[in-house]
């Protein structure tokens, strides 16, 4: 009987962990086949997508200290304590964390030589941040939170990533023809980007209520759509550099 029990227990989180993986696998197959001119090597993407993973426990040490400095000069539960707390420290620790692991293991690697490969990095790093963090909130709290954030959470992780991917390949662009004041700036404006848009999510998604909750998914669909389509025209107009 207590076999039975724990074998039933074992399947279950089996099973949980399945439904918080599945999605992000499946957009991760999806950008890759969109990569037509180079494919990056199986070990370079299993690098980004641990990457992403280990960028949650340095978002982690950055949030929990932003929190702790915010909840020193504001009380919570504020509108102005939300905006400073999802687009100054969440968003902000989050998408810098998933630059970091990125941007070391992929700006000077000799297979980063297409516009388009930008995408790709941001795009497998993002997802192994968001795969992880699915399967915490998976393990928690059920199937109910794996369905919703197989249509709201994985898909903005992977948007915010698009954006970020896109600007960073066309920064590698300018460094390799020696405008680095450029490379820098849209360095710069892809995690701002990021941020925003991770910001608006967060923020959303916080304050949404029975009536404001048609605003946040209608965020989500919106930017979902944008980042197709990004990656789309991106892909079509990929070229080395």
């Amino acid at each position: 009987m207590l076999y039975f029990l724990l074998q039933t227990v074992f399947i279950y989180h089996w099973v949980l962990i399945a439904a918080a993986i599945i999605p992000a696998i499946v957009l991760l197959v999806k950008v890759y086949r969109f990569d037509r001119l180079e494919k990056e090597s199986p070990s370079l993407l299993w690098s980004l997508v641990t990457g992403g993973v280990l960028s949650t426990l340095l978002a982690l040490v950055e949030e929990t200290l932003g929190q702790w400095i915010l909840n020193g000069i504001l009380p919570d539960g504020g509108v102005l304590y939300d905006v400073i707390m999802y687009f100054g420290v969440v968003a902000i620790a989050e998408e810098t964390s998933k630059y970091i692991f990125m941007r070391h293991r992929t700006w000077n690697n000799p297979e980063f030589n297409c516009m388009y490969d930008g995408v790709v990095y941001a795009l497998f790093t993002s997802l192994g941040f968001a795969l992880w963090e699915n399967i915490s909130y998976v393990l928690n709290y059920g199937f109910s939170t794996a369905l919703i954030r197989a249509i709201t959470a994985i898909p903005g992780h992977a948007s915010f990533g698009v954006f970020m991917g896109v600007f960073y390949g066309i920064a590698k662009k300018y460094e390799r023809c020696g405008e680095k004041g450029k490379s820098n700036l849209l360095c710069f404006l892809g995690i701002a980007a990021a941020a925003l848009m991770h910001g608006s999510y967060d923020f959303l998604a916080t304050r949404a209520t029975e009536s404001g909750s048609i605003w946040f998914l209608a965020y989500v669909v919106v930017l979902f759509v944008l980042s197709y389509i990004l990656v789309v025209k991106t892909s079509k107009k990929d070229q080395y550099i």
